[in-house]
């Protein structure tokens, strides 16, 4: 009786509903993702790893990314859909390839607007050369110390970089818009974007210091009155922050990470989040929401089908699904070939110069301890650019494990190019040399774990060692008694000259400990990498043990 009851009652309602509210469907909306591009241009040597077809329980490589291959894919999505937008989760440039790198990701900004990407929002590794040089990604203009060396004017970006949390101190208004408003047959639908946080702490402080980086789920939430005011019940977000998953590259199981209590403190008007930071790729529902990441280097891209009820103007339902960008089966855009063939006729000499050669690759991964072949011989090399009283009288050398993006990896020949070098360290980071005592230097490797749940263990120069005790609490975990250079222990009240990179001479990473006296700035990081291999090839990965973890 009670279901009859309302069936009727429904009946009754629908006959008061026009008839055209009554009949209308769904509208649908694709919509491409990516995230965590860095400037790829050219597909990234690893590919990606996913779960075998085959045999569920081992792993396979497939070749991927690539803007040729990527942009070719993201017109065949776009293929029979009438609704489409192309958006992305940050870090599309910053840390990036050479042939990227050298242009200052002039040439990524562009292929990514012949691929018509449409909003992006900002992340950390857009801040790398500070929000002035970010402005100039989004506006055009020539770079204000090396000017303009590309194959023609640099124009700035034509898809919109969007900044919900990232407050201009001086104004209190965002850097970039904090969302945009797309209609798809009538119906408003908002795409917030905004970054971690966090990013202070990842990138030099004072790139950003005149900004401001508010929390991720205030911001959003303090959002939602006024875009409803503006008629939108259709919410997107575009963060650039992330999970990790432990299932293949379309699966969630037992997701972790920041992304998932952000999420969970959305309100409930959010429906579908874009994500991106630590570089994984998934499809999750969070909290009852569509939660999805691209992996990272252009190897996925991802398509979201939403529908749009016309009358409450909501999504009502979301799906993804992560496709690879394979490059066995992908045609190269040749649009984008041109572009990239555009930049390598300028970039091409630089990069094939030889540098050296190594016997066996050099790994950037580090060990139990934190320390990697790679980094050793970066510090050794940072060293040696800086040791003789003229260029800073150095005995120690520290860098950070961030700022090395990719192994030197032995080719046939073991060859090795300026390019190979600069892959590994792309951030063109002055070296500085300072004067920092004993105890300033024990500060400073106590603060690896500032984050304790991101430890950043830095990589240490030949004839400086120490020990850290993997059970003594935040700020005793260094052995001051292990503290040794050349055999001699470290004495606390004693001055030592010390190099770090320009990064970290201004408190990044939360080195504040690095900011020493009588500071004299040298030679870029990857220039002192590529005097060292000249000098001492062929380059082995040699003996590590400068850093010892206790428990």
């Amino acid at each position: 009786m009670k279901i009859r009851s309302l069936t009727i009652l429904a009946a009754l309602a629908l006959s008061c509903v026009p008839a055209s509210a009554q009949t209308a469907a769904p509208v649908d909306l694709r919509m491409l993702a990516i995230n965590d591009f860095h400037g790829y241009l050219r597909p990234a040597p690893g590919g990606i790893r996913i779960a075998d077809p085959a045999d569920k329980a081992k792993s396979i490589v497939v070749p991927a990314g690539g803007a040729e291959h990527m942009a070719t894919l993201v017109k065949q999505l776009r293929e029979g859909h009438k609704n489409t937008i192309f958006v992305a989760a940050g870090d599309l440039i910053g840390a990036s390839p050479f042939l990227s790198a050298m242009f200052h990701d002039e040439p990524t900004i562009e292929s990514l607007d012949l691929m018509g990407l449409d909003v992006a929002s900002v992340g950390n590794h857009e801040f790398d050369e500070g929000k002035d040089e970010l402005l100039r990604m989004q506006n055009g203009g020539c770079h204000p110390k090396d000017g303009c060396q590309g194959p023609h004017p640099f124009l700035g970006a034509k898809f919109r970089y969007l900044a919900a949390s990232t407050i201009e101190k001086s104004t209190g208004k965002p850097l970039f818009p904090a969302y945009q408003i797309r209609e798809f047959d009538g119906i408003p639908v908002a795409f917030i974007g905004l970054t971690l946080k966090g990013t202070p702490l990842i990138v030099a402080p004072d790139g950003v210091a005149t900004l401001e980086f508010r929390d991720e789920a205030e911001t959003v939430n303090a959002l939602v009155p006024e875009l409803k005011a503006r008629g939108v019940e259709a919410i997107v977000v575009l963060i650039h922050e992330g999970g990790l998953p432990t299932g293949d590259y379309n699966e969630c199981p037992g997701i972790s990470g920041p992304i998932v209590e952000i999420v969970k403190k959305f309100d409930k008007a959010v429906d579908v989040v874009v994500s991106g930071h630590t570089h994984r790729a998934y499809v999750c529902e969070i909290d009852g929401r569509l939660v999805t990441s691209a992996d990272k280097y252009g190897t996925l891209v991802t398509a979201i089908d939403l529908k749009l009820d016309p009358t409450t103007r909501d999504i009502v339902s979301a799906k993804a699904d992560n496709t690879i960008v394979r490059i066995n089966t992908l045609a190269k855009a040749p649009e984008q070939t041109a572009l990239i063939e555009s930049y390598d006729k300028l970039a091409a000499p630089i990069a094939g110069r030889p540098a050296g050669s190594v016997t066996e690759t050099l790994s950037r991964a580090p060990n139990g301890a934190g320390e990697s072949p790679l980094g050793n011989i970066i510090a050794d090399a940072q060293l040696a650019a800086t040791a003789s009283e003229k260029t800073g009288g150095a005995v120690i050398a520290l860098t950070n494990p961030g700022g090395i993006r990719s192994d030197v990896t032995r080719k046939d020949d073991g060859a090795v190019s300026y390019g190979d070098v600069f892959a590994a360290q792309p951030f063109r980071n002055q070296l500085v040399t300072m004067t920092l005592t004993g105890q300033q230097i024990r500060q400073a490797l106590e603060q690896q774990w500032t984050d304790p749940k991101r430890p950043r263990i830095l990589q240490v120069s030949r004839g400086f060692s120490y020990s850290w005790d993997n059970n003594k609490p935040n700020g005793e975990r260094i052995v001051a008694e292990s503290m040794t250079l050349n055999g001699r222990p470290i004495d606390p009240a004693a001055s030592y000259r010390v190099t770090v990179n320009n990064y970290l001479a201004v408190g990044g990473d939360g080195f504040t400990a690095l900011m020493g006296a009588d500071q004299l700035t040298g030679v870029y990081d990857v220039d002192a990498l590529y005097a060292y291999f000249q000098a001492n090839s062929p380059i082995s990965p040699g003996q590590t043990g400068r850093i010892v973890r206790i428990n």
